[in-house]
């Protein structure tokens, strides 16, 4: 057991490292919009169900000598698939076929082909163990229950240190290669314990006539849906905890390894404890209802405990809506309460597992069968959880809908086991009376969004969510000066209305600078400034803006309803400009328009996916998709993002300081002088004056000299890959903003001169 246990655990370690590199890969081939990561992930646990079922044929057909040999020549094969997969889920799927495909049924079922069989393999590999484990009916739940645990605190370790030290230190292509090693490792360690292990399979359970009942504690198709429910629920707990976590943490790349991590963790804790605990019981049914239900009820009580203290002291000292949380005292804050409100029910919920085996083990003969029935229902549950959650119930009801919709569940369920068998038993009605109480004290979704936003008496908000996040803002309403504060996004201060003077100049820039602007993208909407300016000129004919987060535009929507006079309400009802939901750069990848200004609005490096907007390969699908003589136009934040971007295009010009990016395939009409009268104009003025009327003074952005790259001279090299996003990953690598350089001297080194 010590050293199967410790092959289990690594093979959960390397099974979560796979699954973030994965899940990022497929990303950028099925898009980042919430549908298309709905379709990786409901790809990934239809290979893990598959999985389940093959095990649960295949498992009790084998000697426990077979089992494990079969587990470790998966693990072995898993390792392989690892060290190939980038060729097939990116360099294929992401890079060729990106954009080509474009139905979900064809994304998900190409997605489905490029993770079944290694998938399969993990899916199999419990059932597999189970089998080759299975030498006393007495200890083989205990058994199960400590190889699972341990096989879950792998995984919670692998997507913890994975997203906090390895993916930010490897790479993708370095992290898969760890994770094959340890694949390797764990077959291997399987391997030593061939020699004493039976290979005779275990006889089944012989039964009389004067036993029927062989299965004391319930069906295997009731605990098959019981596990489904309970699977349901910790999943869609899951999606709630990072939707609300992410909201209060800023959505770093640190912060979904974090909430996955700290939920495994405590979740194989739980499996772990409750393992050992299994000789004491009789009878598993009351600990696995007052474990579920309790893991909900401690879950929303943590929610609104968090809820009521953000506004208040300490905490909104560190976490307020209107400050940067991504270091120092406020990450560590983000972390700290991911802890206390993700940790404790994951370890509740986790206890069932072991429960649930000891309910159903029975018979040593189908010991591998079980454990895959009972697996296939719970990431059934899991799968459920997370696309109905995910594209369904955040859609229609909101994540506070959702947790109320979690609490019913959660009483259902106690109510079920109490009519049928727990008549009078008080701490299972105590439970059902917490889960009704978290029903009827969650709030309501506006008060739970204007309480995380910091929403002050007086101030007037439009705010909207749906399954792609939320958008929020908060408008300070003072009469006859329109709208004015901050709008977030995904719990950034994306922007400010009026328009901030950065991304109005990212807007106008291009347009004043093309001849002939006829057509311009915006990959962004944010607050509104980018793409308003970018209808600065006369000459443009259409711009047409892409937005990630649906919220945005149904925000601006409400903001346009007040103020009908304003530039936003302008744009949505003005044809030059069409904004529309989806993914930019997936629209990059779709059809053969080109446009004479490409633009993109200002996004934190340290974002999460940021990566996505500030690669090479993103780059180069940016100018293919330029006409001839068309300008593409990007802040520039860091050293890394300026190097990037001036090793694709061959004429490159960085304006400071405002850390504005200039790139095109033909020589770039800037003129300092020139480019000043034109933002003098009194017509351009008048226009950029409607997004912020206290700011004039544009020429200051660009005033020092600009730093120039032209075809034939020294290249830096692209420090920023699809394959490794370093900014996005910035507590591993550190960053220096460009706007922190000081001497021009400091700059021309991006140039090797």
């Amino acid at each position: 057991m010590p050293r199967l246990a410790v092959a289990f655990f690594c093979s959960g370690f390397a099974a979560l490292l796979c699954q973030i590199v994965w899940q990022r890969m497929l990303g950028i081939f099925a898009g980042s919009d919430t549908i298309s990561a709905a379709l990786v992930v409901g790809a990934f646990l239809a290979g893990l169900g598959l999985g389940s079922l093959l095990g649960a044929w295949l498992a009790d057909r084998l000697s426990p000598y077979r089992a494990l040999l079969g587990f470790a020549l998966a693990e072995v094969a898993v390792a392989g698939f690892a060290l190939v997969s980038k060729f097939f889920l990116y360099d294929l799927l992401a890079t060729e076929l990106a954009g080509v495909v474009d139905s979900p049924i064809a994304i998900f079922a190409l997605c489905f082909m490029g993770l079944v069989l290694p998938t399969t393999l993990m899916g199999a590999s419990l059932p597999l163990l189970a089998r080759a484990v299975a030498t006393d009916l007495g200890s083989v739940a205990e058994r199960i229950g400590s190889l699972y645990g341990l096989n879950t605190l792998g995984a919670g370790l692998g997507a913890l240190l994975g997203g906090w030290l390895l993916v930010g230190n490897l790479g993708y292509t370095g992290s898969l290669a760890l994770a094959a090693g340890l694949d390797v490792l764990a077959a291997a360690l399987a391997l030593t314990l061939l020699p004493g292990l039976s290979r005779t399979k275990p006889a089944p359970v012989a039964r009389s006539a004067e036993a029927p009942q062989a299965e004391p504690f319930g069906s295997l198709r009731l605990w098959c849906l019981l596990v489904f429910l309970s699977g349901y629920v910790i999943v869609a707990l899951e999606i709630v905890w990072v939707r609300l976590m992410g909201q209060i943490g800023q959505y770093h790349a640190y912060l979904f390894p974090t909430v996955l991590g700290v939920f495994l963790l405590a979740d194989g804790a739980g499996i772990a404890f409750a393992s050992r605990l299994l000789r004491r019981i009789r009878d598993p049914r009351p600990a696995f209802f007052l474990t579920q239900a309790g893991g909900f009820a401690l879950g929303a009580a943590l929610i609104l405990l968090m809820v009521w203290a953000l506004p208040h002291w300490p905490v909104n000292q560190f976490v307020s809506p209107d400050m940067h949380r991504l270091r120092g005292p406020g990450l560590l804050t983000t972390v700290l309460l991911t802890l206390a409100v993700v940790g404790p029910p994951s370890f509740l919920i986790g206890m069932t597992f072991p429960f649930v085996q000891r309910a159903v083990q029975q018979d040593l003969a189908s010991v591998g069968a079980r454990v895959g029935w009972v697996q296939l229902s719970n990431i059934m549950g899991n799968a459920a959880g997370s696309i109905l959650t995910g594209l369904v119930t955040f859609h229609l009801i909101g994540t506070a809908g959702t947790l109320r919709l979690l609490a019913v569940l959660s009483v259902l369920l106690m109510l079920g086991w109490l009519w049928r068998e727990g008549r009078g038993r008080r701490p299972e009605i105590a439970m059902a009376v917490a889960c009704g109480i978290a029903l009827v004290a969650l709030p309501g979704n506006a008060a739970l969004w204007s309480r995380l936003h910091a929403e002050r008496p007086g101030q007037v908000v439009d705010w909207a969510e749906d399954r792609s996040g939320v958008a929020f803002f908060r408008d300070d309403n003072r009469p006859g000066f329109g709208p004015h504060g901050p709008f977030f996004i995904q719990g950034f201060s994306q922007g400010q209305i009026p328009f901030l003077p950065i991304h109005q100049f990212l807007g106008a820039l291009g347009p004043l600078l093309h001849p002939d602007p006829q057509r311009v993208l915006a990959i962004g909407i944010g607050s509104g400034g980018t793409p308003w300016a970018a209808g600065v000129s006369p000459a443009t004919q259409e711009v047409r803006a892409i937005e990630l987060v649906g919220p945005v535009l149904t925000a601006h929507a409400g903001i346009a309803t007040r103020y009908p006079d304003g530039p936003i309400a302008e744009m949505l009802r003005n044809p030059r400009w069409r904004l529309e939901y989806g993914d930019g750069r997936r629209a990059l990848s779709k059809g053969e328009t080109q446009y004479d200004v490409i633009q993109a609005d200002a996004i934190l490096p340290e974002g999460s996916h940021s990566g996505l907007l500030y690669s090479a390969e993103f780059l180069e699908q940016v100018r293919r998709r330029l006409a001839p003589g068309g300008l593409y136009v990007q802040w520039g934040p860091t050293q890394r993002v300026v190097a990037t971007f001036a090793s694709v295009f061959p004429y490159t010009k960085l304006l400071m300081p405002g850390s504005v990016l200039i790139g095109s395939d033909s020589p770039i009409p800037y003129d300092s002088a020139v480019l000043a009268r034109r933002f003098a104009e009194p017509a351009v003025l008048a226009h950029l004056h409607r997004g912020n009327r206290g700011f004039t003074d544009f020429a200051a952005l660009f005033a020092d000299s600009a730093l120039v790259w032209r075809p034939g001279a020294e290249r830096p090299e692209a420090a920023l890959t699809d394959d490794f996003p370093r900014d996005e990953f910035y507590l591993n690598n550190g960053v220096t903003h460009t706007h922190s350089l000081r001497r021009t001297q400091d700059l021309l080194a991006l140039d090797g001169h």
